[in-house]
């Protein structure tokens, strides 16, 4: 199997597969998973988060369980392969943002970096240069919930709304919050909605 089979394979799974994570976890050990691009992906599995708000442990962990959680509403997405792609891809910045400052951890512009990350590793694959930025605008503001429901000065609306979809943002955005243990879904679906009609 060559890398872009791997990769082939991947979308295959992302799109037709109830719980995508299955195929994921099958091949993460791979050789193939170790090396460029995809060894991107193979090191979140090391990048630790907060236990406080990620109780589920790494950054893959997470990634794992936002997927499947994608996959169970990706019919509601305006383009699903684009969608999909973005939930595996949208926290591909925290390895190299992801810093333990006094005990704290963060991964301040995981955001960003992912954004420019998630353009680097599909134009390995693809030059569908469309789906490429689709891809890249979904995770550039992955975070905009966050920040507007909480009023935090990163809070960017009329950006967001101008590059990308902010009904797309909203259902990544609600998988990016119930991709994790001992999550609220009614608290986070109530963010969800406020987020909708605060960008209104």
């Amino acid at each position: 199997m060559s890398i872009y089979d791997l990769y082939l394979n991947i979308e295959y799974h992302l799109l037709n597969d109830l719980k995508p994570s299955g195929y994921l976890k099958e091949v993460y050990n791979e050789p193939l998973f170790q090396k460029y691009p995809f060894d991107m992906l193979y090191k979140l599995e090391i990048t630790e988060q907060s236990q406080k708000y990620h109780p589920e442990g790494s950054v893959w962990n997470h990634t794992l369980l936002v997927l499947d959680e994608a996959s169970k509403v990706k019919m509601r997405s305006k383009n699903q392969k684009v969608f999909m792609w973005t939930a595996l891809l949208h926290d591909i910045g925290k390895y190299s943002t992801t810093k333990n400052r006094k005990g704290k951890i963060t991964s301040y512009n995981h955001d960003k970096v992912g954004a420019e990350m998630s353009h680097e590793f599909l134009s390995h694959f693809t030059e569908d240069k469309k789906f490429i930025d689709e891809v890249y605008w979904l995770i550039f503001y992955h975070m905009q919930i966050l920040f507007v429901v909480n009023s935090l000065p990163f809070a960017y609306i009329h950006g967001m709304k101008e590059h990308t979809d902010i009904h797309e943002v909203a259902l990544l955005g609600l998988c990016d919050r119930i991709g994790r243990l001992k999550s609220d879904r009614k608290k986070e679906e109530d963010n969800i909605k406020r987020f909708l009609k605060m960008c209104k």
